[in-house]
């Protein structure tokens, strides 16, 4: 016999149970529309995932117990099953609030469907904690759930049977994280195949996350495969967010074999109901529609990117009523990026590119800038800031009374000062005026080599509604920059001499585009803070040395062979450019990271909630200050 499934990809709007219980009840009446036996939806479909503390606002609970109520009225004739939170009021959690539940519910014929333990949903079993994933913080465990009920996981983990045209099917129901096993001491789907369950049925809310799809089908492949059962994947579209990171999310629903293989896939970034048919006896499935997309290549990992952050800056404009976008035209590469993806959403009329040159700015990157503007469309304008910057520093040598010692004195202005100045007078003040003048949001264009180091001035570059290019490392915004050229625009609408001249903050005499530059030098100094930041276990110091004393410090690292030799020319210089920059890293960038913008997720750690970190002093290994201590010593020694 052969049942027809679907899945529901939805956008889940976090934080309105309203919108998403009308969204569900549309796709259940299309589903029975196509004669859908069974129809999957995403983990928390009805609430969302990401609301915070919200989770502890009893009304808020209520209206998500109402809405899955009046989801479970509807499943006549079809079989439903969605997220939701469940709710306990006889217990509670650890932390004193009323239990809550992560969980999944099964209903048919409007009414629910108890589990072999006679429970009315399946709660989810492992709760993550890494990343932006707080679940122990607001819900308990299946668990604790069976512990309750006096039934030990092993033998609590059966399937929920229902009942198509006389026949039966165990459903074996996972949530999220239930299906990601690598590193948990437990394997929800194994245990739920010796529980009997002959489908296994995942409900996600995963985001984006560049090449997690890969992995995926290659963790979820090899369930199905190893089990020999097929795997069900139903994820939701949208963004949700934390406050600090902004999350899109892929959708991607898909199904695999019990050969391993995925066999239908809906579109990422797109709200769809994925259908396909399912045949008990031989498990062979097949897709209803031509356009599913068996498998989503990430060989072009730029094309996805964009994708991604097109996807998630639209909806997150779309979210906060931002209808335009006010942002600083530098002539460089991070404001060309920024200022095409703006263009590409919203429209050129709605986009106000100002360039605000000093005395320090050349000629070229004030004519890139506004040839950017002319090639785009958009709206564009040139303030000088020569007069207001002198105002401001004359201004600050205004005689300071003390009134301790009953003497006045002047302040003294450094280099660094003055460069600050600038960058604060153009964001607090121009931008920000810009920003209300023409009734749009302020786009801060840091990429995240630059937040890693604290490359960006506290009231001026790190000002704005947030930050699209954050987690971008610089080698990957040149590359975005390429792609939107040929594929976005089909022209040189970013000007080629943006891609070759070297990047400068363009603040004195010593940092412009014909000398000095960044001190960053991205072909490394990419790669070095990368490993600080995103690696699962994050890089030290000690870690560093490591492999440059074992000479493959580039295949750790992943940046060019060879590139490490040519940068330094002794061993002492080398300690010296990376304890330059851990010393940066772990120092006032902390504070600056705090109060940047909120950034576009995309890596497998952005900066904010996705990447936690507190204000400490710098520290050093013993392990790194002996392996130091005795290079240097060989090297005075040669």
């Amino acid at each position: 016999m052969s049942i027809k499934i679907a899945c529901g990809q939805m956008e889940v709007v976090a934080g309105r149970p309203d919108f998403n219980t009308k969204k569900v009840l549309q796709l259940i009446s299309q589903a029975k529309n196509e004669e859908v036996d069974i129809i999957l939806f995403p983990e928390l479909a009805v609430p969302g995932y990401l609301v915070g503390d919200l989770w502890e606002q009893t009304a808020f609970l209520e209206d998500c117990k109402t809405f899955g109520q009046q989801i479970i009225a509807a499943t006549e004739g079809i079989t439903v099953i969605f997220g939701n939170v469940a709710i306990d009021r006889k217990r509670n959690n650890k932390d004193g609030h009323i239990r809550k539940y992560n969980a999944a519910f099964t209903a048919q014929n409007g009414k629910l469907i108890s589990t072999e333990q006679g429970l009315d949903f399946v709660a989810k079993t492992l709760l993550p904690t890494y990343r932006m994933f707080d679940d122990s913080r607001y819900f308990e465990s299946q668990e604790m759930l069976l512990k309750d009920k006096r039934v030990s996981l092993k033998n609590g983990m059966g399937s929920v049977a229902v009942t198509i045209r006389g026949c039966e099917y165990k459903l074996g129901i996972l949530l999220c994280e239930d299906s990601w096993t690598e590193n948990y001491p437990l394997s929800v789907p194994s245990m739920l195949k010796q529980g009997g369950a002959q489908i296994l049925c995942n409900l996600s809310c995963s985001p984006f996350t560049l090449k997690k799809n890969s992995k995926r089908h290659l963790v979820f492949g090899k369930q199905a495969k190893e089990l020999q059962l097929p795997l069900i994947y139903c994820n939701s579209t949208g963004i949700q967010n934390t406050g600090k990171n902004i999350y899109a999310f892929d959708g991607q629903s898909c199904v695999y074999g019990p050969d391993g293989m995925v066999k239908a896939a809906a579109s990422m970034f797109e709200e769809k109901l994925l259908t396909f048919s399912l045949d008990k006896e031989s498990a062979k499935i097949r897709a209803y529609s031509a356009e599913d997309e068996l498998i989503s290549t990430e060989d072009d990992e730029t094309a996805i990117l964009y994708k991604a952050i097109r996807y998630g800056t639209e909806h997150f404009l779309k979210q906060t009523g931002i209808k335009r976008m006010v942002l600083g035209a530098s002539g460089g590469i991070d404001s060309a990026v920024t200022a095409t993806l703006f263009t590409d959403i919203l429209g050129p009329h709605q986009v106000l590119l100002v360039n605000m040159p000093s005395r320090y700015n050349s000629e070229l990157t004030k004519n890139l800038a506004q040839q950017l503007a002319e090639n785009l469309g958009c709206c564009y304008t040139i303030v000088p800031i020569n007069d207001s910057v002198a105002h401001t520093v004359e201004q600050l040598y205004t005689p300071i009374h003390n009134y301790t010692t009953n003497r006045d004195f002047k302040v003294e202005l450094n280099g660094l000062m003055y460069e600050n100045i600038q960058a604060r007078d153009r964001g607090s003040r121009l931008l920000a005026g810009f920003s209300a003048a023409f009734r749009g949001g302020i786009s801060c264009n840091a990429n995240k080599a630059e937040i890693t180091v604290g490359y960006g001035t506290f009231y001026g570059d790190l000002i704005g509604l947030f930050c699209p290019l954050g987690d971008l490392w610089k080698h990957q915004v040149y590359r975005l920059g390429k792609y939107i050229n040929e594929y976005v625009y089909k022209r040189k609408v970013i000007p080629e001499l943006i891609f070759t001249i070297r990047p400068s903050a363009e603040l004195s005499e010593e940092q412009t585009v014909g000398k000095g530059g960044d001190p960053l030098i991205y072909t490394y100094h990419d790669y070095l803070l990368r490993a600080f930041v995103e690696n699962w276990e994050k890089a030290s110091p000690a870690e560093i040395l490591k492999h440059y004393i074992e000479q493959d410090l580039e295949a750790f690292l992943g940046c060019k062979e060879g590139l490490v030799s040519l940068l330094f020319p002794s061993h002492a210089a080398f300690c010296q450019d990376l304890e330059h920059w851990y010393n940066v890293f772990t120092g006032l960038a902390v504070a600056k990271r705090i109060q940047a913008p909120p950034v576009l997720s995309l890596s497998p750690r952005a900066f904010g909630t996705d990447y936690r970190e507190a204000q400490l002093t710098t520290y050093y290994s013993l392990e790194y200050k002996e392996m130091k201590d005795k290079l240097l010593v060989q090297e005075r020694l040669f």
